[in-house]
This record gives C-alpha cells, sequence and structure tokens, in this order.
C-alpha cells in the first residue's frame, strides 16, 4: 500500500527504486530478460543483457566499480514477478523487506542492467543503422520529442486511431515501435489535434510485448463508429537528455522570445554563449529551437531582432544553420564549420517567439486531385493576374492583349487542425491595398504551387497572395470566427478550413511554357506555421 515510483540511474548499473524519500535496490532473483525490459523501456532504452556480477581479474574497472556498489546497497524490494507487459515496474507483483529484516535475499545481491538507447539516441551511426525505427507508424502535432497523434500507414495512406479503448498498454506498443521508452500517457479526445482523412483503427487491444501496434487486434472503422474528436495520442517517456542546457533566449519581452543563444566550446577548450546569424534563419530552425528550449511550438523565427533590448548581447558563433524540422537540438543541424555571416551585428541575430499552441494547416489532397483541369484563357482577361505577379516570365514578351496562356487550374482547400487559431502576422493597418481586385492582402504569400518533373526539378510555378483568408466551413459543433466582408478579421479558425476555388484569379499554375509530360504537381503552404503536409501526384498534361 506505500506510494512509491521507479527510476533506473544508468545506462548500464544497479537497479534502483524510490521508495518515499530513499533509493534502494532490488534483488536480482528476478533477473529475467523481461523485467529488464519493463525498467529500461521507461527511460527509453533497450535491454541489452542482464547480469549477476562477479568480479573477476578480466572484468573492466566499470564492473568491477558496480560490484563494490551493490557490497553497501541496502536492498528494499524482492521477488518481483512481472509477466513482461507491464507498463512500469510499480504494476508487477513485488514484495518489500520487512524492518530489520536480513534473510529476504538469500544469496542474492542487487540486479544489475547494462540497456542500449534508442535509435533517435544513438551517437554512434554505425549502430543506428541496425536499429530499425518503424516507417508505418509517425506523431504528429506534438510540441515536444515523444508525443503526438497516432497516424498508421495503410494502403499509402495515413489516417489515425480512434480512442476506443485506448490504453496505457497500446500506447506503449506505439512509443516503443517508435524508438521511446514506454508511455506516460494515453491521450483520448483528440488531445493533441484532429488528423484529417480516413481513420484506420478502432478498438486497438495491445497486451503490451507487441513490437507494433499492427500486430495487435483492432476493429476496422466505418465513418458512423468514430470521428476525428476521438484521435488517439501518446506522450512517451524520453531519456533526460540535458539539451536545454546548451541554448538560451535572451532580450525579449516575455521567457518564450528572444535571441537564440548557443553554449559552444571555444578553441582554447572551454564554453560561451553566442548568437546564431539570422541570414538562414526560418521557421524550421525555430521549431528545433523551441522544441530544445521546452517552450513548445515555434511562432516565428525572426531574421532581425533590432527590436529587443540588446544591452548584453555575445557574439555570433554559428551560422548557417539548416534544420530539417525534426532534430531534437540545433547541434544536430547542418552549419557552416566557421562563421560566415554578411550581417554579424547582434540586430541581425536569429530569434525565436514560442508558443504552448499552434495552429497546424493542412492541404485536403483529394479535393486538388478532383478539381484539376487546364485553361486556355485569353491575355485580355489576365490583366489583373500580370499585375499581383500570377503568370510566368515569358508572359511580359507577350503580345498582350492578343493570345492566351494556358493555366493548370484546382480548389485548394487549406484547414486547421491544431491547436490555436491562423491568423496573419501583419495588422489589418499594413495590409496592401491592390486597386486591379479592389481587395486586401494579409500576406504575400499564402500557398506556392510548383510543377517538378522526375528529377524533382522545377518547371513552372504558381503562388497565392492572402486577399480573403476566412472560415469558409467549419466541422460540426464549431462556429465561424473570421470573415473578410466589411475589412473583417481574417484567419482560419482550428476545425474550420479556407476554400480557395478553383475559378479565383490566380489559383492556378501558368504551364504554357511547359511541354507535355509526366509531372509531379507539389502545394506546399508559405505559412509560419509548425509543419503543413502537400500534395504530390503525377497529372499528364497535353
Amino acid at each position: 500500500g506505500c506510494l512509491w515510483s521507479l527510476t533506473c540511474v544508468n545506462i548500464g548499473g544497479i537497479l534502483y527504486v524510490y521508495h518515499l524519500s530513499n533509493f534502494s535496490s532490488t534483488n536480482p532473483s528476478f533477473a529475467k530478460y523481461i523485467h529488464s525490459s519493463i525498467c529500461l523501456s521507461i527511460l527509453s532504452i533497450y535491454p541489452s543483457f542482464f547480469y549477476p556480477l562477479i568480479p573477476s581479474s578480466t572484468q573492466t574497472n566499470h564492473k568491477h566499480l558496480l560490484y563494490l556498489q551493490r557490497q553497501k546497497t541496502q536492498i528494499l524490494v524482492h521477488s518481483v514477478s512481472c509477466t513482461g507487459t507491464e507498463v512500469h515496474l510499480a504494476a508487477c507483483p513485488l514484495e518489500y523487506s520487512k524492518p530489520n529484516s536480513t534473510s529476504f535475499c538469500l544469496g542474492g545481491m542487487p540486479a544489475v542492467v547494462s540497456c542500449m538507447p534508442g535509435p533517435l539516441f544513438l551517437q554512434n551511426s554505425s549502430l543506428k543503422k541496425k536499429v530499425k525505427v518503424s516507417t508505418n507508424v509517425r506523431l504528429k502535432g506534438g510540441s515536444k520529442l515523444g508525443e503526438g497523434r497516432v497516424e498508421v500507414l495503410k494502403d499509402r495512406d495515413w489516417g489515425t486511431v480512434c480512442d476506443d479503448r485506448w490504453n496505457l498498454q497500446s500506447a506503449s506498443v506505439v512509443c516503443r515501435e517508435l524508438g521511446f521508452g514506454t508511455a506516460k500517457e494515453a491521450l483520448t479526445g483528440a488531445r493533441i489535434g484532429q488528423g484529417i482523412g480516413p481513420i484506420h483503427m478502432n478498438e486497438v487491444k495491445c497486451v503490451g510485448h507487441e513490437r507494433s501496434i499492427w500486430m495487435c487486434p483492432y476493429k476496422n472503422i466505418t465513418a458512423e463508429d468514430c470521428q476525428h474528436t476521438e484521435d488517439a495520442a501518446v506522450r512517451c517517456n524520453v531519456p533526460y537528455m540535458g539539451l536545454e542546457n546548451s541554448i538560451r533566449i535572451t532580450g525579449g519581452r516575455t521567457h518564450y522570445e528572444g535571441r537564440v543563444e548557443l553554449l559552444i566550446p571555444d578553441s582554447n577548450g572551454t564554453q560561451r554563449w553566442g548568437l546564431i546569424c539570422g541570414e538562414t534563419w526560418t521557421t524550421k530552425e525555430a521549431t528545433v529551437a523551441c522544441r530544445q528550449l521546452g517552450l513548445g511550438y515555434a511562432n516565428q523565427g525572426l531574421q532581425e531582432t533590432w527590436y529587443w533590448d540588446s544591452s548584453n548581447v555575445t557574439q555570433m558563433v554559428l551560422s548557417g544553420v539548416r534544420c530539417t524540422g525534426e532534430e531534437m537540438s540545433l547541434s544536430h543541424c547542418q552549419h557552416h564549420k566557421t562563421v560566415s555571416c554578411q550581417k554579424s551585428a547582434a540586430k541581425f541575430a536569429a530569434g525565436v517567439i514560442c508558443s504552448e499552441t499552434a495552429s497546424d494547416l493542412v492541404l485536403n489532397a483529394p479535393l486538388v486531385q478532383q478539381t484539376v483541369y487546364i485553361e486556355d484563357r485569353p491575355l485580355h482577361m489576365l490583366y489583373c493576374a500580370a499585375e499581383e505577379d500570377c503568370l510566368s516570365k515569358s508572359a511580359a514578351k507577350a503580345n498582350w492583349p492578343y493570345g492566351h496562356r494556358r493555366l493548370l487550374r484546382f480548389s485548394s482547400e487549406i484547414r486547421n487542425i491544431g491547436r490555436a487559431d491562423f491568423k496573419p502576422k501583419a495588422g489589418r493597418h499594413s495590409w496592401v491595398w491592390h486597386a486591379c481586385h479592389g481587395h486586401y492582402h494579409s500576406m504575400d504569400i499564402f500557398t506556392h504551387y510548383d510543377l517538378l518533373n522526375a528529377n524533382g526539378t522545377k518547371v513552372a510555378e504558381g503562388h497565392k497572395a492572402s486577399f480573403c483568408l476566412e472560415d469558409t466551413d467549419c466541422q460540426e459543433g464549431v462556429s465561424k470566427r473570421y470573415e473578410c466582408a466589411n475589412f473583417g478579421e481574417q484567419g482560419i479558425t482550428v476545425g474550420c478550413w479556407d476554400l480557395y476555388r478553383h475559378d479565383i484569379d490566380c489559383q492556378w499554375i501558368d504551364i504554357t511554357d511547359v511541354k507535355p509530360g509526366n509531372y509531379i504537381f507539389q502545394v506546399r503552404g508559405g505559412v509560419l506555421v509548425r509543419t503543413l503536409d502537400f500534395l504530390i501526384y503525377r497529372p499528364q498534361t497535353s
């Protein structure tokens, strides 16, 4: 009946449990692989072996040190009997030692485990190749490593998991499959945002020892069974890496914003704090920085920070930082070997504005596929489009108003499935008026449209400026908040979407100069959000 919790103090060492206010070790009589699996999976490390330590002349100093420690340790727990499916040792049957008892662990000594980090935490690249992480299960929408909405790949289509009967056993299978420890939390009710598209699984019933969620019994889903408001999510146990100790932000108005500073080794072996050049700084790099800081999502990545306090600025120590957005730390991103920054003053240092919540914009891919077509549009109908730079460069040499341009047209629906409304960064006072179309632009570019050849080279491009960013429609139970009428507030509410129909000016790619053939059509967001899924498919042009 005592309250207790567990910790493993070393990757390779004596197994300790925390009982009330004291650490005590465990008896090796339960020294079986399944028990070490439970302990180590909490730390996001894999058990490699479990051994009773006997000193000999051939053993390392490390093992000898462990042997000496075992002679001194008070043993608190014994007769632990796990099945191997428990998510932590506290769930296993066990016995505590009685006060002043010395006979309950006859012939035994404290248990010792040796652990191997999960593939995400391995420093040795050769070992990373040997330990595989699932490619048909992923986490989306989380601000921290090891948390997110569970998505699974079925028939080349990503979908979510319904939260009916979702528990720690099933969540732990997902966490271990992705290289983390067991699950701290099995989240229900779309706590980390709603997904989009199909729901592939319902009533998942994992025992806890499965290597993949696909090995667990589950029911196929129908639209009547579950909605995206019931998407399952997880928070996994992740080993403490201390990454936040080598990064800080300074000069901001709140502790969520400021110039990014890194602690890096100097040439003389000491460490010093320094700034990052802002020239290549984008939201992807800011996402990694906010994650490393433990401050959630990146609201903005700033290339200039002249408006913040500069009374105690440091020198620039890093430049050319380029991240994918998935890294755990800025030190894992690409960067210049030596600092090379054209604007090296502190006012051009990289900065971030982090947030506990963020919007998450995704494209409705099937709608693009359903609505795409080619139109030959007369030049005399494209004067406003040319003014807004919606045609390819060769249009400037055309014989206006005669002739036409060949346009690849389609509808684009952008949904906000995040946990915060999306709004343009610029206030209404700075929106730009376009007289030709008779409307304001709240953002220069909202969406990019690219046409790529088989090699991935861009052969044509387009873009859509946001002249009206509003809630076209919303899912059931969600009310519209944004509309453009009467110079209204623009944005996209969580659970709503903005629709740009195929017959709106600039909702196209100018393919006049593109030869007939197979191409990759790519739609990607130009907005500063944490992540934006995009569609790739191959239309036949003629």
